[in-house]
Parts: structure tokens; sequence; C-alpha cells
């Protein structure tokens, strides 16, 4: 089992290049002012050049509007958009015909009612991520740390390709995927020293844990065949 690694709330170079060397297949840029790791398109450029192909560029936007998302698409370039908002299919559908980039939708997960009405979102989105819900109190969406019942997820019929994200680190995100058996897993907090600040050893330890349980079915796997 192949499982996509992305990093995401990159904003030095130093966070992005752990990132890349430690072999993250996704590397995320926050465009949202409320965020500490918020980028101007000026930060956004210059990163984005530092990728140089050797990870998809995902921008996170939320329910941003389309001058906003002009400027992202000409200063960093994304392989996809991300959008943490309340985004509906049919503004998907605009955004696809305007920019012609793939889109992940992320949803907020804390029981089963939440993943009810999902099928929706096969219509013009490209993949889902679930995170846990933002506490009352919170100015920005996501799960800030925070963690749901990944069990949650064990049955899930998605009917599109998807992604765990909220409270994941390196010391539970190995438990998180033989729970869920996610093929992506998105993390921020999870690797930092202080908000907003990438820690560079966590996000190589975190990239490690995943690469083990890659490792390890697929040695189960061989030995299943033999």
């Amino acid at each position: 089992m192949s499982v996509t690694v992305k990093i995401c709330g990159l904003s030095t170079p130093e966070a992005l290049d752990a990132a890349l060397d430690a072999g993250a297949d996704m590397v995320g840029f926050v465009f949202f002012p409320p965020s500490p790791r918020h980028l101007t398109f000026e930060m956004a450029r210059a990163l984005g050049r530092r990728v140089r192909g050797r990870a998809q560029k995902v921008a996170l936007t939320v329910d941003a509007e389309d001058a906003l998302l002009e400027g992202i698409v000409e200063a960093l370039q994304p392989d996809l958009l991300q959008l943490h908002g309340k985004e509906s299919p049919e503004r998907a559908g605009e955004l696809k015909a305007r920019f012609g980039l793939p889109l992940m939708k992320a949803i907020a997960v804390g029981t089963t009612a939440d993943l009810q009405n999902i099928s929706v979102f096969t219509t013009n989105f490209d993949r889902l991520l679930f995170d846990a819900i933002a506490p009352g109190e919170a100015t920005r969406p996501g799960g800030l740390g925070a963690s749901f019942d990944w069990r949650l997820l064990q049955s899930l019929e998605s009917g599109l390709p998807w992604m765990l994200s909220g409270g994941l680190n390196p010391d539970n995100v190995m438990e998180a995927l033989r729970i869920t058996h996610a093929r992506g897993v998105d993390v921020s907090s999870g690797v930092e020293r202080a908000p907003g600040e990438k820690d560079p050893d966590k996000i190589r330890a975190f990239v490690r844990m995943v690469r083990a349980v890659e490792d390890h079915l697929h040695a189960s796997a061989i030995t299943s065949l033999a």
C-alpha cells in the first residue's frame, strides 16, 4: 500500500526543504490571513520555485474569491487547490472551468452524521480530506491539532480518493493508518515546535513513520503470496 504524505502549512525554505528531502509527496501552502501559516504572494512565489517538481504543490484556501485565487495560481502555480471552507460542488465546477486544476475538499468530521452526505462531493471534486471539527471559539477551520474518532472511516465508501488529517503527528500516524487504512495523510501542527513554526526533525520523523507502515504492508503482502 502506497501512502501519499502531505506536509501542510510550510512557510520557510528550511521547512520546505525538510519536507522535500524527507520524501513528502505533497507540500501545502496556506492562503488565509487568520492562520499563522498564511503566505503572501511574494513568499509563495519564492517557495514554489524551490519545489522544482519534487512534490505536488497544494494551495489551501477558505471560501476564496476569484481574484485571490488568480493571484495564488499566478504566484505559486499549484498542482492542486485545497478548499477548506463551505465551497459547494457548484462552486467547484466554476473553479475547474476557470483554473483547470484538480480540487480537494476538506470535510470536518465529528460523528457518522458528517459522513452521510459526502457523495455530493463526487461531483467536480477530485479528492477528499477528512479533518476534525474546529472548536467553537476557533477563527479558522480545521481540527487545529485535534483528532476525531478514526474508526468512523473504517467502512467508508467515499467514491473518491481521500486523505486523513486532524491531530496527526509522528507518534500516532502509524496507529491512524492501522485503523483507517488511509491512502493519504496530511499533517501541519503535528510537525511544529510552535504555531506556524515547523520542526524539520518532526517532519522527517513523520514521513519516516509513514514509510515504515508501507514497508510493513509490502512485506506482509509478499509473505502472503509466498
